[in-house]
């Protein structure tokens, strides 16, 4: 099972948080793969087109997927994971939801077009990275024969 993490990547703390998450997942699903754009950005950093492949490169990951875990902390979920999330809808590739933010908001502390992608949505105001895990590693196991 490959899953997409998406989420804001844009700091250290937001990259140590999607890279440790990912690989407490790991240990709970055996065989899964993650795909951490923040991993793969790399390759196209020193590039003149440098935004243009990673956001083609985005979409081709997602689209060779089985699912999307989608981090939706803050005031408001990162605008290019709002992207992915539509993307991943539009092409019928199940999302699951994440929000550890225990700020309310418009529905359930989601703009509801974003909580409505999500198959399943996950609030958990959580204060440690293995209870979210545990948590978290049933509802994409729960996908694992969706998408085959």
């Amino acid at each position: 099972m490959r899953i997409y993490c998406a989420g804001a990547l844009f700091n250290l703390a937001e990259k140590r948080f999607n890279r440790e998450l990912a690989d407490e997942l790991g240990t709970r699903l055996g065989d899964a793969e993650f795909v951490l754009p923040q991993e793969r950005a790399s390759q196209f950093l020193h590039r003149d087109d440098w935004s243009e492949r990673m956001f083609e490169d985005c979409l081709t990951m997602i689209d060779a997927s089985d699912a999307v875990l989608a981090i939706l902390d803050g005031p408001d979920a990162d605008s290019g994971t709002s992207l992915e999330l539509g993307y991943a809808y539009a092409r019928g590739i199940p999302v699951v939801g994440v929000r550890t933010d225990f700020r309310g908001g418009e529905d359930r502390g989601l703009n509801l077009m974003l909580s409505n992608v999500c198959r399943t949505l996950l609030l958990e105001p959580v204060d440690a990275l293995t209870t979210l895990a545990d948590r978290i590693a049933p509802a994409l196991e729960a996908l694992r024969p969706l998408r085959g």
